[in-house]
């Protein structure tokens, strides 16, 4: 799968709506049929700062989503919004989920 983790820093003045800014592009990126999850975070230190965790199930899928209609228009609504350019993490590994994190295994039963 296509990994990828971006940062968001939001102009102060826009980060308290900035959930219902990206709803559209987030929705639409969800029903994409190569999208396995895209999922927004809010910062704990930064309460400007937005962390998207976004994974594809291959590099095909990964370019749909940069080809589509919704990313493209994102390109253009989304950076009027935003503090500067997004920071991004981006990798391919051989997985296709999320996996236990063992040293934290909650006993079952």
């Amino acid at each position: 799968m296509i990994f990828i983790t971006a940062k968001f820093r939001v102009l102060p003045e826009h980060a308290d709506r900035f959930p219902e800014i990206t709803a559209a592009f987030t929705a639409a990126t969800r029903a994409e049929p190569g999208c396995l999850w895209f999922d927004w975070s809010r910062s704990l230190d930064d309460p400007n700062e937005y962390v998207l965790v976004e994974a594809f199930r291959d590099g095909e899928a990964g370019g749909a989503h940069v080809q589509s209609a919704h990313f493209k228009q994102a390109q253009q609504e989304l950076p009027p919004y935003l503090a500067e350019t997004p920071r991004i993490v981006n990798t391919t590994i051989d997985q296709d989920d999320w996996s236990e994190l063992g040293e934290m295994a909650v006993p079952k039963g």
